[in-house]
């Protein structure tokens, strides 16, 4: 019933009142736990060199022998269409793409591996490895040609290797710091996670650092790698991925599959072990609903089946991977390993293809939202952050142009930005 123009109610403004109040704890909770995105670029990949093998210019190498598998096997857009099932009025833009990324920045980020693919060294060759590792990744964020994203996998937190990987770390951080500071693009990767104590320990081990060098309190942030079934179910039979989660302390920054440990350890044989195997694509569910929110990003692993060897084999190992990349972006696994340099070629490939092939739907539906313009979909508040983050990991990545997205959707990035929900990145 209205009474002169106002509405009536009943409840009175402290029951109101009163219900915030009960609530103030889980709205804190709600803010601190569940971030959102945290506005900046994800890269599309992770490259992982051995310690010991990788020089200055290993991401130009790995740029320049894609290229040249491409040239060899893929040269003009008729043969990668045919190769891939790429759309023949998308090979063109596709393949001029692929060969621009490869020439400027083929490795968008990379790991130097002081783990499994590094293994057991005598101290003193580690600790020379750790320290050279500091000296590159300082230039590469110094110069040019170098991965956006870069740092080290150390070993595991369990007791045979605990000493040896805190000390790797310490060698590697504090060379970076005698070399002028952290840079931007600094990542860490914490292997084999079984229990959240072990991320707890992380943490503790980045909280040390900042304190002992004078950093912002959570300057330092690190990956998770779930390669563990631990990871997934403990032994009480609760999801762990998020206590992992939880035990970072706003320091995890991404949670990595690792395809082969983890299928091993649920017994599935060598010749199964794949990124799309059910054991993965049910450790894979579980980390995205425990990521969700949370601002920790997701990536997937690798496949072990290498584009080498004659024409023939060379485009098996291109369609699989090929393949099992569009598989997972359309599972929102927009990162994963790559192990080889020819898998640079289906990896872009297939990101780009993605974003171009649904830009024009997408700006589409975006544009009819944000218009109240109607259309063949009626998109809702969570669509379009979907729409919205669609188009930006595309720019993101450069399978699109600002000037293109502008003109098919009508909107700017800070708009994009605004209806994908991203908070402004920490700087």
């Amino acid at each position: 019933m209205t009474h002169g123009g106002t509405v009536s109610t009943t409840f009175a403004k402290s029951v109101a009142d009163g219900v915030a109040g009960s609530l103030a704890g889980v709205d804190a909770e709600l803010a601190r736990r569940f971030p959102g995105d945290p506005g900046t670029r994800q890269p599309v990949h992770t490259v992982y060199v051995p310690g010991d093998a990788i020089t200055a210019g290993t991401p130009r190498e790995w740029g320049d022998q894609a290229l040249a598998l491409l040239d060899a096997h893929a040269p003009d857009a008729e043969a990668l269409a045919g190769v891939l099932g790429i759309d023949a009025a998308l090979a063109g833009p596709v393949l001029a793409r692929v060969r621009a990324k490869l020439e400027r920045e083929p490795v968008e980020d990379l790991r130097i591996d002081f783990e499994d693919g590094y293994g057991v060294r005598a101290d003193a060759e580690e600790d020379a490895h750790a320290a050279r590792a500091a000296r590159l990744v300082a230039d590469w964020a110094e110069g040019e040609g170098g991965p956006a994203y870069a740092g080290i996998r150390m070993k595991c937190m369990e007791a045979a290797v605990r000493e040896r990987g805190i000390r790797t770390l310490d060698v590697f951080l504090t060379g970076l710091m005698e070399a002028g500071g952290l840079p931007d693009g600094l990542v860490l990767t914490l292997p084999k996670v079984t229990y959240a104590e072990q991320v707890a320990a992380m943490t503790r081990l980045c909280e040390e650092f900042e304190k002992a060098h004078g950093l912002a309190h959570g300057r330092l942030g690190f990956e998770i790698q779930i390669e563990t079934t631990q990871s997934i179910l403990g032994p009480d039979g609760r999801a762990t991925v998020a206590l992992m989660i939880d035990a970072a302390d706003g320091r995890a920054t991404s949670l990595h599959y690792g395809t082969f440990d983890y299928s091993a350890s649920c017994g599935v044989s060598a010749a199964h072990q794949a990124p799309d195997h059910p054991a993965a694509d049910h450790a894979k569910a579980v980390m995205q609903a425990a990521a969700a929110g949370t601002g920790v990003r997701l990536s997937d692993g690798s496949t072990n089946v290498l584009p080498v060897g004659g024409e023939q084999a060379v485009h098996d190992a291109w369609r699989l991977h090929h393949r099992l990349v569009r598989r997972a972006l359309g599972r929102a696994y927009y990162q994963g390993w790559d192990m080889h340099p020819g898998h640079l070629v289906t990896r872009y490939a297939a990101v780009y293809a993605f974003y171009r092939e649904g830009m024009a739907r997408a700006a589409e539906r975006l544009a009819a939202y944000v218009g109240r313009s109607g259309g063949d979909v009626l998109d809702e508040p969570a669509t379009a952050r979907a729409l919205g983050d669609y188009l930006l990991r595309g720019l993101d990545c450069g399978a699109l142009s600002s000037a293109e997205v502008t003109e098919a959707s009508g909107l700017e990035r800070a708009r994009l930005e605004e209806l994908a929900g991203r908070r402004a990145p920490v700087s």
